[in-house]
């Protein structure tokens, strides 16, 4: 919308404007500045929808009355459990697919770990996640604010989807939660609008279920641009550990970043995973055949209460 109204005539808006006047021409695009716009579909319509997570359920609302046969919802879904919970309801109540973008579920570094991890009696799993701003309150507070939902709803909610789908994790079966204070950090900065935010640049923390599963989260807004997980033994020690990037991805990443120097570097790491959800969710979409690994908007529900839940109990440990 930006570029078909206000931004039409700065930065960027003329690049927009030939870029979206070939794709009408050879593909039939249509280009709108709301949901609403689209004429009705002649076959499946899928929906992405990666915008604010505050602008989500409308958004959400609006594809439905658009008639989306499947949505791919971007994570953590909506600002709050309730808010998620009537949008399932509503997809459920119009027969909507929704699938999540929680990459991480279909990561070959995840099911390598977990993989490993199955053949170590009694053996410790660790996930952790780094991104790569810049360690400075300007940087740090700019990213609060536009995240201003926190970290755990945010940048930690993959792994925290990952301990949903995968390890038992709920907020019925946790049975503890806790941080690791040497390594975790929590701060109040300014964003650019001037308003304060608290939240954690860093945050390390292991969860004991009532069912005996155990396992870690470690998450660092400025810890660099790969993600990776540890397994280790019953005596502490490091027995195996699976990078994202591997180095069959790395010359992907290394094409990417010639090519679109100025994004953010974590793009390019995950851009093999984020194909392989597209293509799934696509083939779901045509098909109706099951999109293999992916998180449903039953499994978002839970891990944004998980997340809810963990939040001000960490924070308080953090005091």
């Amino acid at each position: 919308p930006w570029f078909l109204g206000g931004g039409a005539t700065g930065p960027g808006g003329s690049e927009f404007k030939e870029w979206a006047d070939d794709s009408t021409s050879k593909y039939g695009t249509v280009f709108g500045t709301a949901v609403g716009d689209l004429p009705d579909p002649k076959q499946p319509r899928c929906a992405l929808i990666s915008g604010r997570t505050a602008d989500n359920p409308r958004l959400f609302k609006e594809c439905i009355d658009a008639k989306c046969s499947t949505i791919f919802l971007e994570k953590p879904g909506a600002p709050t459990v309730a808010e998620l919970q009537l949008m399932k309801e509503q997809a459920e109540e119009a027969g909507v697919g929704v699938l999540m973008g929680y990459n991480k579920n279909v990561c070959k570094y995840v099911r390598k770990t977990r993989e490993f991890a199955e053949t170590i009696p009694g053996s410790h799993v660790t996930f952790v996640s780094n991104n790569a701003y810049e360690n400075t309150p300007e940087s740090l507070g700019e990213c609060f604010e536009r995240n201003a939902e926190g970290m755990l709803k945010n940048m930690a909610i993959h792994e925290l989807a990952l301990l949903v789908s995968f390890y038992d994790v709920s907020v019925e079966n946790i049975e503890s939660v806790v941080a690791d204070k040497d390594f975790s950090s929590m701060q109040t900065l300014p964003g650019p609008s001037g308003k304060e935010f608290t939240d954690f640049d860093k945050i390390k923390f292991t969860i004991k279920t009532k069912t005996g599963k155990e396992v870690s989260v470690a998450a660092d807004r400025c810890g660099g641009t790969d993600s990776y997980a540890t397994v280790t033994d019953t005596n502490g020690e490091e027995v195996f550990r699976y990078w994202m990037p591997d180095e069959e991805d790395k010359a992907t990443v290394q094409t990417l970043q010639a090519k679109y120097p100025t994004a953010m570097p974590y793009f390019f790491t995950q851009d093999p995973d984020y194909v392989t959800v597209k293509e799934r969710v696509a083939k779901f979409t045509a098909t109706g055949e099951e999109a293999e690994g992916l998180a449903t908007i039953g499994i978002a529900v839970e891990t944004l209460r998980v997340a809810e839940y963990l939040t001000p109990l960490l924070m308080e440990q953090l005091k």
